[in-house]
């Protein structure tokens, strides 16, 4: 699991590598305003540049 310490580090969720931008509570604005509720995510930014991912932090580890 990755945290707010590791902002700057490379992780990986075991097929994409990247370099872990920011940890914060989101919202999923795919739910309705009732059913929305905060869960930490993790932003990663591809190692070789691309398109930021994102995934609970739960599913990522340190490289």
């Amino acid at each position: 699991m990755v945290a707010a310490e590791h902002i700057g580090k490379l992780v990986t969720d075991g097929e994409r590598t990247g370099v872990l931008m920011d940890v914060l509570r989101a919202e999923s604005p795919d739910r309705l305003p009732s059913a929305r509720r905060a869960q930490l995510m993790a932003y990663v930014r591809p190692e070789g540049g691309g398109v930021e991912w994102d995934a609970p932090p739960s599913e990522l580890r340190l490289v």
